[in-house]
């Protein structure tokens, strides 16, 4: 298993075991992170993103696979299967990440999935009749950055 790869696998059993110090450990302090949720996080927000949902989260299980990588890049299919906090609804999430690396670390993180299956989900049938709508995307992913800047500000990040 090349290093890359052990990266990842340790990344994700780390999620999966609740341990969001690890998971920030295995950043790189200039990391670059993006997901249709969330957007575009840089350095310590992207880290601070997995603190706030492991610790909101109540019934978060991980599973990953699929993982490979070499020197410069990887990829890894993972689900998260939690409740969503603001509705109680069930989310079962299908995610393909995409890595590279720098200096032994995670440098960028891209999650994909499909926002507006994610809502279906999350928000029920609003999301699905209206998930495909680019302002409630964009609805949410504000919202959830104002989320991660008082969760920043309430733990002196």
């Amino acid at each position: 298993m090349h290093a890359n790869e052990e990266l990842i696998q340790k990344f994700y059993t780390a999620f999966q075991n609740k341990d969001g110090q690890t998971m920030v450990s295995l950043y790189h302090p200039e990391i670059e992170f993006q997901d249709p949720a969330f957007g575009h996080l840089k350095g310590k927000e992207a880290g601070a993103m997995w603190l706030m949902l492991l610790e909101r989260s109540q019934n978060l299980t991980i599973r990953f696979s699929n993982i490979k990588a070499d020197e410069s890049k990887g990829s890894a299919d993972w689900e998260a299967d939690y409740s969503f906090s603001k509705t109680g609804r069930l989310v079962q999430n299908k995610i393909h990440a995409n890595f590279t690396f720098k200096d032994g670390k995670i440098f960028t993180h891209k999650d994909h999935f499909s926002m507006w299956k994610w809502l279906g989900m999350a928000m029920g049938p609003i999301g699905y009749f209206l998930g495909w709508w680019p302002a409630l995307g964009n609805k949410v992913r504000k919202e959830a950055v104002t989320g991660l800047q008082l969760y920043m500000k309430r733990k002196r990040m």
